[in-house]
């Protein structure tokens, strides 16, 4: 699930830069929250 998130928000980054020409400080914000659940997530790994 937070991958999924993780990659949207990613994506709509990228589409802000690229398409739009637009650069807000709360995209960066949530862009870097992402990547930051993503990594724990991952080096947590799953719990069963």
């Amino acid at each position: 699930m937070l991958f999924t998130i993780a990659a949207i928000l990613i994506v709509l980054w990228l589409l802000g830069f690229v398409v739009f020409h637009v650069s807000s400080a709360l995209i960066h914000v949530l862009l870097v929250v992402a990547i930051v659940v993503g990594l724990v997530q991952l080096f947590r790994g799953r719990r069963v």
